[in-house]
């Protein structure tokens, strides 16, 4: 997979042929779909040692996203921060605001190559429905997008956006009606017609060799940024900092700095309401080993192995499980896992917005946040960067209508590291 995704960086080889980032990952599917996985496999490493693929892949993201996204110093942020130096990996400014279109072409491409007629797939926040429905768009391919009902009506604008583009927008009404439930039910709709059409996963999730692939397409954001810093900072990050719900950004930007033993990395994952109350989707934070959605790994779940309801002010932070990497990769210590808050998250989304003018996605704003602590416990002459994901156009409506600003200062327990913060966006009442 070397000439698709990482220039020859050793990645020690994972996963196994099997599947398995140690003991996490494998495919746990029923007998109808384990032929199919073995074909999906089996196109993938054809089509990813194919130059014309690499070609053809190559150009849409030079042409058609925009890549590479540009690597940007936030100063004020910085300044506000009162320590390290932060940066931000632009991916809010892909084609269609985040960093999925990087994989739903991969996918979208693979599933024409397998000749599929129609390509499925959940949804939490939209964002992966959207690029989704790009791709489909773009390369001619039918577009069903599986969503829970509640996050139909929280993202309504990338709704609007599916719609538009030609995707079939089927909400989801079972169970918590939010991304777990999306899953299940684009898993069962795959399972009644696995052969002329493909689910194409939104993360870095699910059974073999779907983890491995997505991946794979989004290393590209690591792949350029570790170039960037060193042409436009003078030198490596001393730490870097992403979103973790399923995992797929943290992924891409993670895997190219494996190796840099020097290079601390930080995976921020939803603490919701606070881990104590359990509304939360902080699966690293409290998981345990578990199977979900055909892959072995932590999952948030009950004693009977059943998945537990989760919450994230993020909807594609809203899921009980994690991807079977990072499971491993926090098993060995190479990746910090910590946890942001809801209202850690809504601060750095005003932050970021009126100190910079970036409105980052709520899922970002999680980084966002935890970068900002850590600037200040790293301190002065650190570098950190941030993969921003994706951007807020999506969450402005919801955020202004239960976060308005004018209403908005932090708690005591939370303003440790947020004083400058709220100096600059208006939080503090004189």
């Amino acid at each position: 997979m070397k000439n698709l995704v990482n220039n020859g960086i050793n990645t020690e080889n994972l996963p196994n042929a099997a599947g398995y980032f140690g003991e996490f990952g494998g495919a746990y599917l029923p007998e109808e779909l384990e032929k199919v996985m073995k074909e999906v496999e089996a196109a993938y490493e054809e089509i990813s040692k194919d130059p014309s693929f690499i070609a053809e892949l190559k150009e849409l993201n030079e042409h058609y996203t925009g890549r590479p996204s540009p690597v940007y110093h936030a100063k004020r942020l910085s300044i506000a921060a009162g320590g390290a130096e932060i940066y931000l990996k632009r991916e809010d400014l892909n084609h269609t605001g985040a960093h999925k279109i990087n994989h739903c072409l991969g996918e979208v491409l693979l599933a024409k190559h397998m000749g599929k007629k129609k390509v499925i797939a959940e949804t939490g926040a939209g964002q992966h429905g959207v690029a989704l429905a790009t791709a489909a768009a773009l390369l001619g391919l039918e577009c069903d997008i599986y969503m829970g009902e509640i996050d139909v009506r929280k993202e309504a604008p990338n709704v609007s956006r599916m719609k538009v583009l030609g995707a079939k927008v089927i909400s989801v009404t079972q169970g918590t009606k939010s991304l777990k439930d999306a899953v299940d039910a684009a898993f069962e709709a795959y399972l009644k017609d696995p052969v002329t059409q493909i689910y194409c996963i939104g993360s870095v999730v699910g059974p073999h060799p779907f983890p491995m692939m997505v991946r794979d397409f989004q290393a590209i954001i690591g792949m350029e940024a570790r170039e960037q810093m060193q042409s436009y900072a003078g030198s490596l990050p001393d730490a870097v900092v992403a979103c973790v719900g399923g995992g797929s950004n943290a992924m891409g930007i993670f895997s190219a700095f494996l190796d840099d033993k020097d290079v601390e990395l930080y995976g921020v994952e939803p603490a919701g309401k606070g881990l104590e109350t359990g509304k939360h989707a902080a699966t690293i934070a409290k998981g345990t080993v578990g199977i979900l959605h055909g892959f072995k790994s932590l999952v948030l779940q009950d004693k009977d192995g059943e998945p537990l309801p989760v919450y994230s002010i993020a909807s594609g932070l809203d899921y009980p499980g994690v991807g079977p990497q990072h499971s491993y990769l926090h098993s060995i210590g190479r990746v910090h896992y910590e946890t942001a808050t809801d209202r850690e998250a809504v601060e750095a989304f005003y932050a970021l917005s009126r100190m910079e003018g970036i409105i980052p996605a709520l899922e970002s704003s999680h980084a966002v946040a935890y970068a900002v602590k850590l600037a200040k416990k790293l301190g002065k002459g650190k570098k950190i960067l941030v993969n921003l994901s994706g951007r807020g156009d999506k969450d402005i409506d919801f955020v202004m209508e239960h976060y308005p600003l004018e209403e908005y200062e932090p708690e005591e327990n939370l303003k440790d590291g947020y004083d400058e913060f709220l100096k600059h966006i208006g939080g503090e009442k004189n």
